[in-house]
């Protein structure tokens, strides 16, 4: 059997990497895809099968996420065997899916949308787009409030919309980049301790806390190191990021909001209003409430984490490239 030259030898590490950089460079020039955006594509297929299977039921709703999830994996196994590892297509092909799936840029705009609404005082246009960020009710929700939910929704979505695609698709390809995507989709969309949701979306909001642990840590530790571009102490920030990560009641979003506290040093936390179901959550940080001014501040910390995060991942396959080559290499000499 005709066994792989060097020249190619760690084309599909180096290939995914210069993939998924298009893919970041995609999103931070043109946003998202505006017509045709595949992710609202597969919530709306993923809506009608909700539609046509549920029931209060764990069984139910853990068959649901398979299905939805096998298919969004199984679409990246497909592209990635028609457009393959070592020509041209396959990264265009994984940086086409990068940009569709990477939501950094719209996170950055609406989050500035809302600093810019809050600056002047306008809390209903702030309440207006507050659902674009989270789920919380922005009736419910004064000046701070707002601006505290959308710091948090800053520093969750880094994970969840840039930095979990990043990993995943460092780690996985295609394939792990798509089926993360439809996870933490399902997870926005069914997994809600609502009385629809409790049994049903149980699976999908495991499934989701499961995908995006590591990715959530990453995400800490980076703003973490990237706390002085906020003004931030980085010993401080880890120090808040240790102590309050885990007081969050979700595994994942707890770590990011602590440490973006921390760096922004302010404090998050308190109570929320979901659809008129009321959390009480304990505070992250040790500072003062923020304000609109740190909503910007955020923003500028979750584009420095997800560009340290793209820059991680190909580097981290532009190395596992180079050792595959010197391996082939070693085994010919």
């Amino acid at each position: 059997m005709r066994k792989p030259s060097r020249a190619f030898a760690g084309g599909r590490t180096e290939g995914r990497a210069f993939g998924l950089l298009l893919g970041v460079a995609a999103d931070a020039l043109l946003a998202d895809p505006r017509r045709v955006h595949p992710v609202a594509g597969f919530g709306s297929a993923a809506g009608a099968l909700e539609r046509a299977i549920y029931a209060d039921s764990r069984f139910r709703g853990a068959a649901y996420v398979v299905v939805c999830v096998s298919g969004a994996v199984g679409l990246g196994f497909v592209l990635r065997s028609v457009t393959g590892s070592r020509t041209l297509a396959g990264p265009l092909t994984m940086g086409t899916a990068a940009w569709a799936v990477l939501g950094g840029a719209s996170l950055a705009r609406e989050a500035t949308a809302m600093a810019a609404a809050l600056g002047s005082g306008d809390l209903s246009a702030a309440r207006a787009r507050l659902p674009h960020l989270c789920g919380r009710d922005p009736e419910a929700l004064d000046g701070a409030g707002l601006v505290r939910a959308t710091v948090e929704s800053v520093a969750e979505n880094t994970a969840d919309a840039v930095v979990a695609p990043l990993l995943w698709g460092a780690v996985a390809g295609l394939p792990g980049m798509l089926g993360y995507r439809a996870v933490n989709t399902l997870d926005a969309m069914v997994g809600h301790r609502s009385a629809r949701y409790a049994r049903f979306g149980w699976a999908a909001a495991r499934l989701d806390d499961v995908a995006t642990w590591a990715p959530a840590r990453l995400t800490g530790l980076l703003a973490v190191a990237l706390a002085p571009l906020v003004g931030g102490s980085p010993r401080r920030t880890y120090r808040i990021y240790r102590r309050d990560g885990a007081r969050h009641p979700s595994p994942n979003a707890g770590r990011c909001e602590a440490a973006f506290a921390g760096a922004l040093g302010v404090r998050l936390g308190g109570t929320n209003s979901y659809g008129g179901r009321v959390e009480h959550r304990p505070e992250l940080g040790n500072g003062r409430a923020p304000l609109p001014a740190d909503v910007r501040r955020a923003v500028r910390l979750s584009r420095a984490v997800g560009l340290a995060a793209a820059g991680l991942a190909a580097a981290g396959l532009a190395a596992a490239g180079a050792l595959t080559v010197a391996a082939v290499g070693g085994r010919r000499g």
